[in-house]
């Protein structure tokens, strides 16, 4: 079985994992890129976005070409990451060596569908069992541990927003969308998608949340969204 991390984020053909790994001698995110061949889970990539030896392997469970990042002429490695899965992902997955799997990824959806996705796949996580424990033990613990709250931010709710960012700045060149604050604009999806069944959820109005009840909320945020942006 593939590694594949605790928190799954997408559907179809590709889909995300990110974990966090405490190596003793390193830490960081870790992020897994999966996809289907043949009917089978695989990892197809998996970037080490780790404090000091940062690195990445192009086709863990085949080839294993395990490659080092220099932070020197690439930054902070997990903005690396972001940067290579939004712009390089085809061209990736075909070094790894799946060719019909990198041809099969739509980078050009239109804004509704991706939107759609990237929504349902948001609020899933927020509302999640996972989420919820993380959510809370990081406010519960930021006062004595504000490293514990930054790091939760920097490898989630942070690599959201400028994942969204990114796209929102593609999507503005493609002429799909209009705005001047791609940033601003991540924001108000965000908090468009919570609704109000994040917070009843929170402080335990509810204690769980349907898939019929995501995708309303959803639904409903990307019809508002793209109201207010779509070009």
């Amino acid at each position: 079985m593939a590694e594949r991390g605790d928190v799954i984020i997408g559907d179809g053909n590709i889909k995300f994992g990110m974990e966090y790994r405490d190596l003793l001698s390193d830490q960081g995110l870790c992020i897994h890129a999966l996809g289907d061949v043949d009917g089978e889970e695989v990892e197809l990539l998996r970037f080490d976005c780790f404090d000091h030896a940062p690195h990445y392997h192009y086709g863990p469970a085949k080839r294993n070409e395990r490659l080092m990042l220099d932070q020197t002429t690439e930054g902070n490695p997990l903005d690396w990451t972001i940067s290579q899965l939004r712009n390089q992902l085809p061209e990736m997955v075909r070094r790894a060596g799946y060719e019909e799997l990198a041809d099969s990824i739509d980078t050009d959806a239109p804004p509704r569908v991706v939107l759609g996705l990237a929504g349902r796949h948001l609020l899933g996580f927020i509302t999640s069992t996972f989420g919820q424990q993380m959510f809370r033990l990081c406010v519960a613990e930021c006062d004595r541990f504000p490293e514990l709250g930054q790091r939760f931010y920097n490898s989630g709710p942070a690599v959201v927003r400028r994942e969204m960012a990114g796209y929102f700045e593609t999507a503005v060149a493609r002429g799909q969308l209009r705005m001047e604050d791609p940033l601003l604009a991540a924001d108000q999806f965000g908090e468009l998608c919570k609704g109000d069944v994040w917070l009843r959820l929170t402080f335990g109005i509810i204690d769980r949340i349907s898939q019929a009840e995501i995708d309303r909320v959803v639904d409903s945020a990307v019809d508002m969204f793209l109201a207010r942006y779509a070009a």
